[in-house]
């Protein structure tokens, strides 16, 4: 695979020997590729990724793997704070204002060819492939409601969450019940913290409970979910399950 190599980025650190586990999908918000590639390679911004696609599928290498580049922010996942010292960044050339407002087929496909490289060489579940909202969902919507999962999911790069049998729903029901969870509110936040999310403060505070349904929301409730009217529980459980088969 081939990258672009004449810019880079300033903006990266040693990942002091820590292990490459996630890999982050982001969107630029930005209203071009120069400008992505201007921004994260200014060193007063103080932002880079380690990769950066453009709407033709051009693949940019701004931060070399070995290094920790500076993409996630404020971040939390599976109980880890320091996001950058564990994963690789990507950023697509993607702004829901602008004219590159579309995830385009070339821009996929090399997404896919990316993340495939990715996930070999450094042996990332499918699991740890995600986006931005998932590590930061109280303030963070990258790469955003019209990113396409599905496209992922299809091509096995992504969890794939499949309708359960009545006896595996029943084995998580159990579980819950022999664990004193009565109400669906508390299931849910249970689950999402075993899957992976930051439920520190969701318990009392509405607003970021609504904001953490919403980042799964867009995820992994598709389009056919809606239709048939599947609930998020429904789903969520789905995935606890297929994610307990898959962790290792």
């Amino acid at each position: 695979m081939k990258y672009v190599t004449k810019f880079r980025s300033p903006n990266y650190n040693s990942r002091k020997n820590s292990k490459i586990q996630l890999i982050i999908i982001h969107y630029t918000a930005l209203k071009n590729i120069e400008d992505a590639i201007s921004y994260l390679c200014n060193k007063e911004k103080k932002v880079s990724s380690h990769y950066l696609i453009s709407q033709n599928g051009t693949i940019y290498n701004l931060v070399k793997d070995k290094f920790r580049a500076w993409h996630a922010g404020e971040a939390f996942w599976q109980d880890s704070t320091d996001i950058n010292s564990i994963s690789i960044g990507i950023e697509l050339d993607y702004s829901p204002r602008g004219k590159n407002n579309k995830f385009s087929l070339k821009m996929l496909n090399s997404l896919k060819k990316l993340i495939l490289k990715l996930k070999k060489n450094y042996k990332i579940n499918i699991n740890s492939i995600i986006a931005h909202s998932d590590i930061a969902p109280y303030r963070k919507k990258d790469p955003g409601k019209h990113f396409p999962w599905k496209s992922l999911s299809s091509s096995k790069l992504v969890l794939n969450t499949k309708k359960l049998n009545r006896v595996k729903f029943k084995i998580i029901e159990d579980w819950f019940d022999n664990h004193n969870l009565k109400l669906k509110k508390e299931k849910i936040i249970l689950a999402l913290s075993l899957i992976g999310y930051d439920t520190r403060k969701v318990y009392q505070n509405n607003k970021l409970y609504n904001q953490l349904i919403l980042a799964y929301r867009i995820k992994y409730l598709r389009s056919e979910d809606k239709i048939k009217n599947k609930s998020i529980y429904t789903v969520l459980i789905t995935h606890l399950f297929s994610f307990m088969l898959t962790k290792s």
